[in-house]
């Protein structure tokens, strides 16, 4: 039967169905499980957890309590949240640690997939869950810094930045709450195939050859042949993971689907997986801006659906953050938030001079706001920008990672 106990009272052979609070206080990757490592029940206890659900029926019960030691626990009803939306820099607080806890689940997750083991959506529900309330505080912070991965982070971190993406693109798209989840679970497992790849091929630094490429091209029948074995995925879910790499030409792989043939979730999928792949730093190249992979993408003819596109573009923003624009004034500037309904005027933190060619204070602009425009945009490599990440998110790299940050 289930029952609820204090954190404090939980010990070893214990079979954990549920621990209480977001996804962010504990970093159990699993929803449900046995208890039976010390330094997991260390971490529990370490943990904000307050109240943990288990099952008796699977592992051991509190021992008896003597009648004269029962006390009735007082209730605390606690006042529902109000999603008011943060501060930018108050979201990108706590998206970095949401960012750290999420890559550990996706490592364990791909991991448990690698030796051929099931996995069960629901112990990455509130995973998803978290992040799509971060999204809600604030609709940026998550999936600008979820970019910032390095190329050793890549295939695990990659996941991650695409279920934000896709969940953002499923409330621009209005869909219901349902299918939001949906969306967010089918970026965060779109990529499993990945781990039937060997890996000096996902990190070889130069260009595959041709017998390379062809293993790459099998990683999405290969995840969908491993989702198949896993209960309770979802034909959404699994539907992407086959298809994010179709494009509406027809082209892409794997079969031949060609424009509404392929669903919207593969074609969200593809649109989500492309944009971070393309301002990811990589084995063999460095990331763009995320300013010019929207505007190279736009170019691309036959690969996205053009609704499905512009409804990205409305969530990034024309100029997305971190994007280095220069001012009709000669400031150069990195943007560093969105003006809502406002493509062209969001919010930048100049901080050079064109004219003088000389740093300048810095100072934020909210082009909504004020008679200055963006005029072009600039690239780091052609002014020789170090850093300019850490100046729109205020942080900076632990041992090349911005996802270990210290406690």
């Amino acid at each position: 039967m289930l029952k609820r106990i204090p954190a404090s009272q939980v010990v070893l052979g214990m079979y954990i169905h549920k621990l209480e609070g977001a996804w962010i206080e504990h970093g159990f990757w699993k929803s449900h499980f046995l208890l039976n490592h010390a330094e997991d029940l260390q971490r529990l206890r370490d943990s904000s957890v307050q109240g943990v659900w288990i099952d008796t029926l699977k592992g051991c019960d509190l021992a008896p309590i003597a009648p004269a030691a029962l006390k009735p626990a007082p209730v605390v009803v606690k006042p529902r949240a109000v999603l008011a939306r943060h501060e930018m820099k108050a979201e990108v607080a706590r998206a970095v640690k949401l960012c750290g806890v999420a890559k550990r689940a996706v490592i364990a997750m791909f991991g448990e997939l690698r030796m051929g083991r099931a996995v069960d959506p629901a112990n990455v529900t509130q995973l998803v869950e978290d992040i799509s309330q971060s999204l809600l505080r604030h609709p940026h912070a998550f999936i600008s810094l979820a970019r910032l991965k390095t190329a050793d982070e890549y295939t695990y971190m990659h996941s991650v930045a695409v279920c934000g993406l896709m969940i953002a693109m499923a409330r621009q798209l209005d869909l219901a709450p349902a299918m939001i989840q949906e969306a967010g679970l089918a970026g965060l497992f779109h990529d499993v195939g990945k781990m039937a790849v060997p890996e000096a091929i996902l990190s070889k630094p130069g260009t595959l050859t041709a017998l390379e490429f062809a293993s790459v091209r099998l990683h999405p029948t290969q995840g969908a042949d491993m989702l198949r074995q896993c209960p309770h995925i979802s034909a959404l879910v699994l539907d992407v993971c086959l298809h994010h790499h179709k494009k509406c030409d027809g082209s892409g792989y794997p079969h031949g689907l060609v424009q509404d043939q392929i669903s919207l979730f593969a074609q969200m999928g593809a649109v989500c997986d492309v944009y971070d792949a393309i301002t990811s730093e990589r084995p063999y190249k460095h990331g763009w801006g995320p300013d010019e992979a929207i505007q190279k993408m736009a170019e691309w003819k036959g690969h996205f659906d053009a609704r499905v596109f512009q409804a990205f573009v409305r969530c990034m923003g024309i100029y997305p953050v971190g994007a280095l624009v220069r001012l009709e004034s000669g400031r150069i500037g990195v943007v560093i938030e969105q003006n809502p309904g406002a493509l062209l005027t969001p919010i930048v933190k100049v901080f050079f001079s064109t004219r003088s060619r000389l740093p300048i204070t810095q100072v934020v602009v909210n082009l909504a706001k004020q008679p200055d425009k963006i005029v072009g945009r600039e690239t780091a490599e052609a002014w020789g920008f170090k850093h300019l990440d850490e100046l729109w998110s205020g942080l900076a790299r632990v041992k090349g990672s911005y996802f270990d940050q210290p406690a």
